[in-house]
């Protein structure tokens, strides 16, 4: 056995390799794009676990693995806290650090049980490598986009958006997107020794490329006319009390230079409570809406009495004496938006503004716009997709129309120029291709972007710049599988391959038993 195949002979040399094959996993998702070193490098994780010799061996190997593909993943966020949050250089970095490192926990525990339950049950290479690894490693992923409110992001199927995979996301979700590159990963790490995986690697690729050519949803209604507003207010001046007046200004000059049947502004383009701001200011934009014909999807805090302020979207309508719309963010972001359990300390410590909002339901009504529905969602938001499939899901009666444009409105400014701008984007990407419909996007700085029902980015406007983006967008409707049934398809299917695996172990355990007593 060669030493790149034995982590005992190797204790350093193998998490070594395991943490760099991580690093370079990022390689695979935007604004890179090159998807099929996602399963390369998981395919040299699982063949690394594969010789592991025990649960701590093979825990290792997955924790060192998604250390590195995580902290570099996410590394964006010491810009946050650092450069804007005023915190310590040093705290910052040590912050992202220990975030990685306590998140790499599930795929640490899932490659540790892989290498177990292939002791236990006596199971060989391929049923390793082709449904116990793939299985645990999409439970892990699941796991740790819900566990203390989750963080999902850069989670394997997101690499593959624009790839021949992104076929089954209508059908299993970005989790059952990664449980499938997963088993490509599986069949690569086979070969040499055995060519029969690359049948199997085929027939899935061929899958992926057959199921993109199904339109699960259908056009509803006329297309309308949008408007993306892009502020590229700087970050160090958004909430600066000298600049407040300006960003008035300068939103309300964006939303009335013309018109449109959805003019839409980043998550809290306008800086100040609704309570706080000018008296006449919503009422001219109100008039404008109403003079114009135009909606007004407004990126606004609103206040609901002493301490109670939530990150919302209002919708002004055209129509008189129309009821003021409002969403409210309901997938607050830890530390920025809320303070966790006993640490307000860490929180106290950054300059953060607004940093602990009122939480939205899960179930919001959409937002009318002509005869489309616009279901909002704010920054993040949009990285939890079980969510907005189960607020499609409840649409169609009265009191919940079904949704058939998404929005999502964003100020990713808090990361400076960095890989989380591309990486949102192809988030927001993999919500069209579950839901079966477009994506409007309004960001600060970037990326405001139209993506159709197919995932496909149609328009967009350079980063860092301030512009208008308007196009005509076609709503859809109707329900694809992932908005039917959401992850419970790849939950079903992983926990079925990992019953196949015990019982395939059994037969191979009788087989070999019979066999040594002919003997």
């Amino acid at each position: 056995m060669n030493k790149l195949s034995s982590p005992a002979s190797s204790p350093l040399l193998i998490p070594f390799i395991a943490v760099v094959a991580g690093a370079v996993n990022v390689l695979a998702f935007a604004p890179f794009g090159v998807w099929p070193l996602q399963i390369v490098a998981t395919a040299l994780v699982f063949r690394l676990a594969l010789r592991a010799q025990g649960f701590r061996q093979g825990q290792w190997i997955g924790w060192t693995f998604s250390f590195g593909w995580l902290a570099t993943g996410f590394h964006w966020l010491y810009i946050s806290m650092h450069r804007y949050g005023g915190l310590p250089g040093w705290m910052a970095a040590a912050a992202v650090g220990l975030l990685a490192f306590g998140l790499s926990i599930f795929a640490a525990i899932a490659l540790g049980s892989g290498v177990r339950l292939k002791q236990r049950w006596g199971l060989s290479e391929p049923v390793t490598l082709l449904l116990v690894f793939p299985s645990l490693w999409a439970l892990a992923e699941w796991i740790r986009g819900w566990v203390f409110t989750g963080f999902p992001w850069v989670s394997s199927g997101y690499a593959h958006t624009n790839g021949p995979l992104a076929g089954f996301a209508p059908v299993v979700g970005v989790y059952g997107v990664g449980w499938i590159a997963g088993m490509m990963a599986g069949c690569l790490a086979l070969l040499p020794a055995r060519r029969l995986p690359l049948a199997l690697a085929a027939a899935l690729l061929a899958a992926g490329f057959g199921l993109k050519s199904i339109a699960w949803t259908t056009p509803h209604g006329s297309p309308i006319s949008v408007r993306l507003l892009q502020g590229n207010v700087p970050q160090e001046m958004k909430f600066a009390p000298d600049q407040i007046e300006a960003t008035l200004s300068l939103y309300y000059g964006m939303i009335s230079r013309e018109p449109a049947d959805l003019i839409a502004t980043p998550e809290t383009a306008i800086p100040l409570l609704s309570s706080q701001l000018p008296a006449d200011y919503l009422d001219l934009l109100s008039t404008f809406a109403r003079r114009s014909k135009s909606h007004i999807a407004l990126g606004i805090p609103v206040s609901d009495g002493p301490g109670q302020y939530a990150n919302s979207m209002v919708g002004l309508s055209p129509q008189a004496n129309a009821p003021t719309y409002r969403y409210d963010k309901h997938h607050l972001v830890p530390f920025g938006e809320f303070i966790p359990l006993g640490a307000r300390w860490f929180v106290e410590m950054m300059n953060i503004p607004l940093g602990d909002f009122t939480r939205g339901k899960l179930l919001q009504k959409p937002f009318a716009v002509r005869d489309q529905w616009i279901l909002p969602n704010i920054c993040y938001e949009d990285l939890f997709g079980e969510e907005i499939a189960a607020q499609i899901a409840a649409g169609g009666t009265a009191d919940m129309p079904q949704a058939t444009i998404l929005l999502n409105m964003s100020n990713i400014a808090w990361f400076g120029d960095s890989i989380a701008l591309p990486q949102h984007l192809q988030i927001s990407q993999m919500r069209a291709l579950e839901t079966g419909r477009p994506m409007l996007r309004a960001t600060n700085t970037g990326a405001t972007a139209v993506i159709n029902q197919k995932g496909e980015v149609v328009a967009r406007l350079p980063p860092f710049q301030r512009g208008v983006l308007t196009a005509s967008v076609q709503g859809f409707e109707g329900f694809t599988p992932y908005i039917r049934y959401g992850n419970i398809i790849v939950l079903a299917g992983a926990v079925l391959l990992l019953a196949a695996a015990r019982l395939l172990g059994r037969a191979s355990r009788k087989n070999a038993h019979k066999a040594s007593e002919n003997r």
